[in-house]
């Protein structure tokens, strides 16, 4: 899947970088593309736009992993009346089996956390060790989840530094354009100085307003994720943790 993801968000980087060039204001373009470089399209600007695309393409990853998570509670693994008490042994067997029996008990959380416990409740026969083991198996969870989101940190970390090394590059240029003894009789010499170092800040601030709807993006999606674990854990103490009875 992530592979696939890749491939999808650089081709459609590319498909916006060539309709910006083509149906932006030749201003808008110099800021968003800097297309009137000599060496277009291999700019640092269109370089911010494959990183932000793959930043899109993991997020939509973990959007996509937050909505399965929340889709596990509604798949009826535990019984939800009031009435009914697990035992060890024969009332938690048919829930084993049912988790095992499904496709997402390696990848899911709520799958994940039912067959720890049941496992665990039925080697120990304690409801306070389950519980703590569920305890224990959310507090990893939740550093998983952390984990899952190393790449976007570093994406998002990646695109101002292009940005600053972009308008870094920039200013040399300028600077290399104003010493030359060449240009120094030039009339418009001043005009194409500025302009050089229009575009050179301009990239930073692509950087930055990249990186900002990235960060935004990210802790809406990283708080779903964590909800959905969230209510994992309630959804597994209240139908099974706080049903089991060991005689």
């Amino acid at each position: 899947m992530r592979t696939t993801t890749l491939i999808v968000s650089l081709i459609t980087a590319i498909v916006v970088i060539a309709l910006l060039s083509r149906f932006l204001p030749p201003g808008a373009a110099a800021i968003m593309l800097d297309i009137k470089r000599s060496s277009w399209p291999f700019t640092v600007q269109n370089v911010l736009w494959l990183a932000f695309f793959v930043g899109l393409g993991e997020l939509s990853i973990r959007w996509r992993a937050g909505r399965l998570e929340e889709s596990q509670i509604d798949r009826n693994y535990l019984p939800e009346d009031e009435e009914t008490v697990l035992r060890p042994g024969d009332d938690i067997t048919p829930i084993y089996q049912k988790v095992r029996a499904s496709k997402y008990r390696k990848v899911c959380f709520v799958p994940r956390l039912i067959e720890r416990c049941v496992l665990g409740f039925n080697l120990s026969h304690s409801a306070d060790q389950t519980n703590s083991l569920l305890n224990s198996s959310l507090e990893l969870y939740l550093h998983e989840i952390d984990l899952r989101y190393n790449i976007i940190r570093y994406i998002t970390w990646l695109i101002p530094s292009l940005g600053f090394i972009g308008t870094v590059i920039g200013i040399m240029l300028a600077l290399n354009y104003a010493g030359d003894r060449a240009n120094v009789e030039s009339p418009d010499m001043l005009y194409q100085v500025t302009e050089r170092l229009g575009v050179a800040f301009s990239t930073t601030l692509l950087a930055l307003i990249m990186a900002a709807i990235l960060v935004f993006i990210q802790n809406v999606v990283q708080g779903r994720e964590e909800n959905a674990l969230n209510r994992a854990g309630q959804y597994c103490l209240d139908n099974l943790i706080n049903r089991l009875y060991a005689p």
